[in-house]
């Protein structure tokens, strides 16, 4: 038989099981194994049948083989037959009896046990063999004894049957009388039977099936018998246990030795699922094999057949690295390679599993491609700059894995060119030393330069600069500055980061030119200046304003001198400083002053954000700024409800949407505050607070359960403020449901 074997699927072979038994049965040279059957004593009944060879007109049978528990197991226990009251006689040869028959394959070779009897006018209790229809006398009695005495009969061919017959021993012309009546009595009887056919054995399952394995692996086991039946199967692997069924035999324990209370105590035909536990096994091929033993401790058996075990995850990889190195670069095209280890024993490779993780919570959930000899994965992307782990394992051909023990591989991806400004000149107009500070999120500052230019020229000086880190992410761009004579003097700051992106600025961090300008000693001291600003639109104090969702506003004041006279016709640089959280960019825009020094400069709409405005200066003229204006913008979010009447005890479903415009909704959800207005105090009270999904869309539920006359209540639904979410708490109009009780 072939060792992949469908375990199920053989459940038919079970008939071709009992087949090889019968056959196993008529071997002339099997070997016999032997099993006693207990009858009528040690609380055991009878497996007899009772016969009248009369038809049951002059004898009948009398059976008590089970006293009550606790009682003494023989204690009026017996098997009789006796003669009928009020018939005279019984002809010659006739006879009641109580017999026993072997089982197919099987054959008895001696019984043991107790007789008695009362035998009167030619009746003899006689015990004998049969074979069909031949009975071969063995003992016999033909006066009375009633005094239980026990008695041996044994057989050197094995016979089918035995009987213990009350007989009139007379021939078929003679009678017997049955006045005074006679009986025979057997008990305590001990029949030892020869079985000589060895139980077939039978196995299939998964187990079988090409490929390796891991895991429990449920199996189909089966026996075929023609004897004493299957006692128990056991299943092996190399020759070690794996799996034990014992079927229900029909036995009881006598001297400390299981016997048999049925001829045929076991089953024939039995079958089970064994479940094999191959993390019990090393990892490689085994033999696995199922034997069954029937109750004589004859035993047959399947097998053995090739088993692939293997129930551990392939080792690390080695020397996992991305191409060209761990650092970061500006291509976001990523080649990695590794060595895989030796297998040994177990499963070859089938094929490697590799997770990519990153900033933000970044997970792209795992992904697997088969092929044993992979040793790259070729053409990775991540999704933006910054820094990711390859985490990277092995599958083998048994599905075996360890995701959680992955090698994790760096990879640094980093497009986004540093952030630099010039910082206010320190000792301004004549400042000694130009400073810049540079940013970058992902790979850091690297290097950088600074050069100027008077403005009438083309040509840029370059300055012995140092780069100071100051963070991780942050560092300060610092060159001494030389004596310069009079003019205008422009700077640039040129940077790179360590992925090699670069970027230049000529500007400060409040978008205002790098210029200095250096005057002569009759221009030193100029004018001052003062600039006035306030927000205008929506709600608020002059320093902050709130507006609307989508709603716009505007940012307005005067240039004076310090005399109070208006400044005409000078340019303002207005800075808009988008709140954390925001997708829009740092705004630079510019207004003019009118005749009386006036501005006015229209802000669109957009997320909360901090105004700046400031007077660069000129000859003659200082520089003039305004402490930073707030402009705070509430969320937009509009609510729902499927019903606007209801009954106490009934459930209202709301639902709506907060909008985000130049945001990003926050990765768990935007925080949202369900309120009714509480008509006492007519304060917005909250009832329920709930989560939207990434798109802004929410849902909750609110069950009406203290309304006992009728009630008219109002809901809004309110997003809250939340860190990185650039806009102040917003309501959406209210919804009122009318409320009946019950």
């Amino acid at each position: 038989m072939s060792g992949t074997r469908g375990g199920f699927g053989r459940i038919v072979a079970m008939a071709l099981a009992l087949a090889l038994a019968l056959l196993l049965a008529l071997a002339a040279e099997a070997r016999a194994g032997r099993y006693a059957v207990a009858q009528c004593g040690w609380h055991v009944g009878a497996d007899a049948a009772w016969a009248d060879t009369t038809g049951g007109a002059k004898f009948r049978p009398d059976a008590f083989c089970l006293p009550p528990l606790g009682a003494d197991p023989f204690d009026g226990v017996h098997l009789k037959s006796f003669t009928r009251e009020g018939a005279a006689t019984a002809s010659g040869s006739r006879y009641g009896r109580w017999s026993w028959i072997a089982p197919a394959g099987t054959g008895i070779t001696q019984v043991r046990g107790t007789w008695w009897h009362a035998l009167h006018d030619g009746f003899e209790q006689r015990i004998g063999a049969t074979n069909g229809a031949a009975f071969t006398l063995a003992l016999s009695a033909d006066a009375t004894d009633a005094t239980p005495r026990p008695f041996v009969v044994g057989f050197p061919t094995p016979v089918a049957g035995i009987e213990d017959r009350l007989l009139c021993a007379r021939g078929e012309s003679g009678h017997c009388s049955l006045s005074p009546a006679s009986w025979s009595a057997t008990r305590a009887l001990t029949i030892t039977l020869e079985d000589v056919s060895p139980p077939a054995a039978g196995i299939g399952g998964g187990l079988f099936h090409a490929g390796w394995h891991r895991g429990p692996q449920p199996m189909l086991v089966w026996a075929g018998e023609l004897g004493s039946g299957v006692r128990y199967g056991e299943t092996t692997v190399d020759g070690a246990r794996a799996a034990i069924t014992e079927y229900p035999c029909e036995k009881t324990l006598i001297g400390g030795t299981w016997t048999a209370t049925r001829m045929l105590p076991c089953p024939l035909g039995p079958s089970a699922t064994h479940v094999i536990e191959t993390r019990s096994f090393s990892d490689g091929v085994h033999a696995v094999r199922h034997c069954v033993t029937d109750f004589s401790g004859n035993v047959g058996c399947d097998g053995p057949y090739v088993a692939r075990i293997d129930n551990n995850p392939p080792g690390h990889v080695r020397d996992a690295a991305p191409e060209g190195g761990a650092g970061w670069r500006r291509q976001n095209e990523f080649d990695v390679s590794w060595v895989n280890p030796d297998q040994g024993p177990g499963s070859p490779i089938a094929g490697v599993g590799w997770r990519l993780t990153g900033p933000g919570g970044y997970d792209d959930g795992g992904r697997y491609a088969g092929g044993g000899g992979r040793t790259a994965l070729e053409n990775l992307k991540v999704p933006k700059a910054g820094e990711y782990t390859l985490s990277v394992w092995l599958r083998d051909e048994a599905g075996n894995e360890a995701p959680s023990s992955a090698v994790g591989v760096p990879l640094r991806f980093d497009d986004v060119p540093p952030g630099v400004a010039f910082l206010p000149a320190a000792g301004a107009p004549h400042p000694s030393l130009i400073e810049a500070e540079v940013s970058d999120a992902h790979s850091g500052p690297a290097k950088g330069e600074i050069l100027y230019r008077r403005s009438d020229s083309e040509h840029w000086i370059e300055l012995p600069a140092k780069l100071v880190a100051t963070s991780a992410t942050t560092a300060q761009l610092r060159a001494p500055l030389a004596e310069l004579g009079p003019g205008t003097y422009l700077f640039r700051a040129d940077v790179a980061d360590a992925a090699g992106n670069t970027a230049t600025t000529g500007r400060r961090a409040d978008g205002t030119e790098m210029a200095i300008r250096r005057v002569a000693p009759a221009e030193a001291v100029g004018a001052k200046t003062r600039l006035f600003a306030r927000l205008r639109g929506g709600r608020g104090r002059a320093e902050t304003h709130t507006v609307g969702f989508g709603a716009g506003a505007a940012v307005a004041g005067r240039l004076v001198r310090a005399d109070g006279g208006g400044l005409a016709g000078r340019e303002l640089r207005v800075v808009s400083r988008p709140s954390r959280g925001a997708l829009a960019p740092l705004a630079v825009a510019t207004a003019k002053t009118g005749e009386g020094g006036e501005f006015e400069l229209r802000l669109p709409p957009g997320v909360s954000r901090r105004i700046s405005v400031n007077f660069a200066g000129e000859a003659g003229l200082e520089p003039s700024t305004r402490r930073p204006l707030e402009l705070r913008v509430r969320s937009g979010v509009s609510l729902r409800v499927d019903r606007t009447r209801l009954t106490t005890g009934q459930a209202l479903q709301l639902s709506g949407e907060v909008r985000a415009g130049a945001a990003a909704i926050p990765r768990r959800g935007k925080l949202v505050a369900i309120q009714y207005l509480e008509q006492a105090t007519r304060r917005w009270r909250p009832v329920v607070l709930t989560r939207s999904d990434h798109s802004g869309r929410f849902r909750a539920r609110y069950r009406f359960r203290y309304v006992s006359g009728a009630a008219e209540v109002r809901f809004r639904a309110t997003a809250l403020a939340e860190e990185r979410w650039p806009y102040a708490p917003g309501s959406s109009s209210p919804v009122t449901v009318a409320v009946s009780g019950k």
